[in-house]
């Protein structure tokens, strides 16, 4: 492992948070597909598949954000395991309603109420962020996240639609909800690692989303999302219609492959100047890239262009994760986080119902013009948010760096204790007077 992974990887229970959240991560790439893999086998209706999916999606949208926001107020442990438990319970209840037929109303309520699945991807980036905080380690470290992320997306789907097949059709959602239950329960028995829940009076404000530098964020991920989803989608139909359907899948994971490496190459970088123009550059590369794909004639050269696609992605996901630090108050840096993961999630459900209508209309090759319509929409929000990414938002007074349970730095808690004093003194004072 080159020098810098080892040096992140040298804090104590680094390591085993990190396998643990790459388990619980596997649910974000298996669960939707595998839906909609064992809906369309145990029914053969694509159309309540699709449905299904996007009811989950929309769910974790919606969910997602609330749940992390309790995790900064009370914790990890104290929620993730919960809101766990709920998930679980039901996709054995969606599972159990698809396989005995149940009405389809039961399966549409089950599927919203996955949609409490905790960002697990979040909560591994919280505790780096605790670990690393200030530091140039916590580039290296975020970079290898999202190495991780791309890994799970090459891998989830392959082994969520493979096992759908060649097993049992609930095989996938099942093995994806016990990836979840274990990945969980592994990271919130790590307590030494799990950052210091912030009390109520540093949550003043309302949502994190408040933040301007956020919202820019955020907007332009929905506009990434629907990339990712328009590429998916057409991807596997332009497959089809070359006669190849199965090698989709192939495809797609030279996709992920291209952002992976370039991941891991962007974490040994020990790069200088303004994040806010790293991000900007990124997201405008990531535009530029899907104009090769409108030229597309066979499967080799897409997975050509899909391959340099990828080598942007990875990058502008990490600059993001550093971005969000900046513009959200410590206290409240789980949430924002996964309020970027969630514009993500409605960017690649819009990307998906675009492209499957372009595509039933004019045509596979024709829906990659999708990509060069969002590509152009993120970047557009890009250039007129970057004025807001430029000039990152000041820390609430008295908000504490997130900490680690039973860290090892002696100077923070000693600033902690002095600020507590401060505190006792100021009240004194006021009863006194």
């Amino acid at each position: 492992m080159p020098s810098p992974y080892r040096e992140i990887f040298a804090a104590p229970g680094s390591r085993s948070f990190s396998a643990a959240g790459f388990l619980g991560r596997m649910p974000l790439s298996m669960m939707g597909i595998g839906i909609v893999t064992m809906v369309s086998q145990l029914t053969g209706r694509y159309g309540l598949a699709g449905a299904l999916s996007a009811t989950l999606a929309i769910s974790a949208a919606v969910l997602g954000p609330q749940i992390s926001r309790l995790v900064d107020r009370h914790g990890q442990r104290r929620v993730l395991r919960p809101a766990t438990l709920v998930c679980v319970v039901a996709v054995a209840g969606l599972l159990l309603s698809a396989q005995q037929r149940w009405p389809d109303w039961t399966l549409f309520v089950f599927a919203a109420a996955v949609g409490c699945v905790p960002s697990v991807g979040s909560m591994v980036r919280a505790r780096w962020a605790a670990i690393h905080s200030g530091s140039r380690e916590l580039h290296t470290a975020y970079s290898f996240e999202s190495v991780v992320d791309e890994v799970c997306f090459i891998f989830g789907p392959i082994l969520s639609i493979g096992l759908s097949t060649a097993w049992f059709p609930e095989a996938g959602p099942l093995l994806a909800a016990v990836f979840l239950a274990v990945g969980v329960l592994w990271l919130t028995a790590q307590r030494s690692t799990e950052p210091v829940p912030h009390p109520r009076e540093h949550h003043q404000g309302g949502s994190a989303l408040r933040s301007p530098g956020l919202q820019v964020l955020v907007v332009t991920f929905v506009a990434m999302g629907t990339i990712f989803g328009t590429v998916d989608v057409v991807t596997v139909a332009f497959a089809d219609e070359q006669g190849h359907k199965a090698a989709a899948s192939l495809v797609l994971s030279v996709y992920a492959l291209g952002s992976c490496l370039a991941g891991v190459v962007f974490g040994l970088l020990r790069l200088k100047g303004e994040p806010a123009r790293r991000w900007l550059l990124g997201v405008c590369a990531m535009a530029v890239s899907m104009i090769p794909l409108q030229l597309v004639g066979s499967l080799p050269f897409l997975a050509v262009a899909l391959f340099v696609a990828g080598l942007s992605i990875a990058p502008t996901m990490v600059t993001t994760m550093a971005l969000v630090e900046q513009h959200v108050p410590r206290a409240k840096l789980t949430e924002g986080m996964t309020w970027t993961s969630t514009g993500l999630a409605v960017g690649v459900a819009l990307g998906s119902s675009a492209a499957g209508w372009v595509v039933d209309g004019a045509g596979a090759a024709a829906g990659y013009v999708v990509c060069v319509v969002a590509g152009a929409l993120s970047a557009a929000v890009a250039f007129l948010g970057y004025r807001r990414l430029r000039t990152p938002a000041p820390q609430r007074p008295g908000a504490p760096v997130p900490q680690a349970r039973g860290g090892s730095d002696a100077h923070g808690e000693e600033d902690r204790n002095e600020e507590q004093h401060e505190q006792h003194d100021d009240r004194d004072k006021g009863r006194v007077a």
